[in-house]
């Protein structure tokens, strides 16, 4: 029985992200010979031939042939990974910064500014001190990318669907924003916990050393409901950031820089290249989270007052922080941490769908057009 082989190919992206099919391609006609196969994308190798040819000359580890399917369990398993590294890694980096900036808004008599309320928290906890609450911070986070990203794709989808080929050509922007705010009162829900016990954990020094402890007391202090006080201002704070970043990043970056051309060097987005495309989704993440940061700042506010005091309502925090303070209080600190964590989120979420094989976010044809187009 004559068979040909070749050795398999091998990739640094785990099987399960590409979808399966057999790798068996049986050739009936081989020689004449209907018994006879060959494994598919193998070179053929004589009988005769000796182990060392055998060997393969190209020790390079090779992508495989096949690609994500958009919108296959497999595409958002990719973009679920991705948005769990993106928000995740990024807000785990930027503690300091957001330390800083919980007990500017909580406690501005102490935290005055910027450089001050570092100096004040290097003198009394020391080096360690600048992140406290890294670990509720880096599994609230990775919860909340991987539901935000990961049911952004799914509604978009689901939305398009509904409203059929047409309708989602002509109304892409709404639906795709629908599909975002969605995604964000989920991924909300899955933060809100973590996020309770990172303020308290942050603002009351001696209250806990972090998850391990602190959410045991939180809960024996206010009950399991009270690790969600604060999702309606959560929802308030999360969900205009990813409405601006869409509307940014689709009208200022893909209809101004590509379609003008305002960079001579700038072309439409199908004839950019993958690192330029990056680039873009970076910038225009950054700019996005500036506009967002002011946006949303009153509602981060409310939820870094309610998770630190026992008992507070948002009349409380009104009163106490005054309708300037509510918009004011830690504002230019929170501008540079959310436009850092925008672009880089943004960035990062992208260069995993380029890293399996998937477009870069936005530009494209809503999904059932996509579809409709190749069943054409």
């Amino acid at each position: 029985m004559a068979m040909t082989y070749e050795p398999s190919r091998h990739s640094l992206i785990p099987t399960f992200l590409y979808s399966s099919t057999s790798s068996l391609d049986f050739d009936h006609s081989f020689n004449g010979n209907p018994h006879s196969f060959s494994l598919s994308s193998t070179p053929s190798v004589s009988p005769s031939s000796s182990l060392s040819h055998r060997t393969p000359k190209n020790f390079m580890i090779q992508a495989p042939k096949e690609k994500i399917q958009m919108y296959s369990p497999s595409f958002y398993a990719a973009c679920t990974i991705g948005g769990m590294l993106s928000c995740g890694l990024t807000h785990t980096a930027v503690t300091p910064l957001d330390l800083v900036k919980c007990n500017m808004q909580i406690d501005p008599a102490k935290y005055k500014n910027i450089s001050s309320g570092f100096g004040v928290l290097l003198r009394e906890q020391g080096f360690r001190g600048f992140f406290r609450g890294w670990v509720p911070t880096l599994l609230g986070y990775s919860a909340q990318g991987a539901c935000k990203f990961g049911f952004y794709e799914f509604f978009k989808k689901y939305y398009s669907d509904i409203a059929g080929p047409e309708y989602a050509t002509k109304y892409k922007t709404l639906i795709y924003l629908a599909g975002s705010a969605s995604a964000e009162v989920i991924a909300g829900a899955a933060l809100c916990p973590m996020e309770a016990v990172k303020v308290r954990v942050q603002t009351q020094p001696g209250f806990a050393r972090g998850l391990s402890d602190g959410l045991p007391k939180f809960i024996q202090s206010e009950g399991a409901a009270g690790l969600f006080k604060g999702l309606v201002p959560l929802w308030g704070r999360q969900i205009p950031c990813k409405q601006n970043h869409l509307l940014l990043s689709w009208f200022a970056f893909s209809s101004i820089i590509a379609q003008k051309r305002i960079y001579k060097w700038m072309l439409p987005k199908d004839q950019c290249s993958k690192p330029l495309q990056l680039g873009v989704t970076f910038v225009g993440g950054y700019i996005a989270g500036v506009f967002c940061a002011v946006v949303s700042h009153p509602a981060d506010n409310l939820v870094s007052f309610l998770n630190n005091a026992k008992g507070a309502s948002v009349g409380d925090a009104v009163k106490n922080l005054g309708l300037w303070g509510l918009f004011t209080r830690g504002l230019p600190l929170r501008i540079v941490m959310i436009g850092t964590l925008t672009g880089s989120q943004w960035g990062i979420y992208d260069a995993v769908k380029v890293f399996v094989g998937l477009p870069t976010t936005g530009g494209g044809a809503p999904p059932t057009a996509q579809v409709a187009k190749k069943n054409e």
